[in-house]
């Protein structure tokens, strides 16, 4: 479908912590419990880079959208996070660190199999031999249990609703999603394209990078992973 693609545009960027998740916190706990330095690939506006370096963490980033890393900037200690611009299945920092992490089902926006595999390579050149890569991201099959073509209502307030508007191929697993806003100040669209891929496929690229699941979670608050799971948080550490 034409115009799905993972880029942010400036408008993306100015608004994409309007609506945060709600989860933020239990994000930044679960990952400040895995050393003092990481790797935050598609760091975006520092939604949970900047609140994990406030808790100590020495947070770094890559990330290949500039608009997002100026929204970062604009932000209290955004100017201090090192952030190296480019592509997060091949950039990288020439440093190791004890956590590289993805959350928010970044890693979606990488729309070839071979693009996540070289994402998990890239985190594993990243690793501290000790180190652990976490990935977050949501699931084809709770895509799957809706109609192929779905609608969900984000939000219905007196002067505004969002939807999100969806159409998902279960036989390429691409997923076109797009975020509606209508409001008294118009109609604004927010299209992008991801490929969704299963947990256990997830495993398999983890292990063509030489690294081998360690947990699985059903969310930031270690909850069992379930067939009722509709995303999950995947550790994966080197293999011996």
């Amino acid at each position: 479908m034409k115009g799905f693609n993972p880029s942010f545009s400036p408008e993306t960027a100015k608004t994409y912590d309007d609506h945060p998740r709600g989860d933020e916190d239990e994000t930044v706990r679960f990952l400040a419990s895995f050393g003092d330095r990481a790797l935050e690939f598609a760091i975006g506006t520092g939604r949970i880079a900047l609140p994990l370096r406030e808790c100590g963490v020495a947070v770094d980033g890559v990330e290949l959208s500039p608009h997002m890393v100026a929204r970062l900037r604009e932000k209290p200690g955004g100017t201090d996070v090192d952030v190296t611009m480019g592509d997060m299945s091949v950039a990288g920092t020439g440093r190791t660190y004890p956590l590289v992490y993805l959350v928010y089902n970044t890693i979606s926006n990488l729309l070839t199999q071979d693009d996540q595999v070289r994402c998990f390579e890239n985190a594993a050149r990243h690793l501290t031999p000790d180190g652990v890569f976490v990935v977050e991201c949501g699931l084809p099959s709770w895509a799957a249990r809706q109609r192929h073509d779905f609608v969900d209502v984000e939000a219905v307030e007196v002067d505004h609703v969002r939807l999100d508007v969806n159409r998902y191929d279960p036989v390429t697993q691409m997923l076109d999603e797009n975020h509606v806003h209508i409001g008294a100040d118009g109609i604004r669209f927010g299209p992008i394209r991801q490929r969704l891929s299963y947990p256990s496929e997830f495993d398999l690229m983890a292990r063509i990078a030489g690294l081998r699941l360690r947990a699985r979670y059903g969310g930031w608050e270690g909850e069992p992973f379930t067939a009722d799971s509709k995303r999950h948080v995947s550790v994966y550490e080197i293999r011996s």
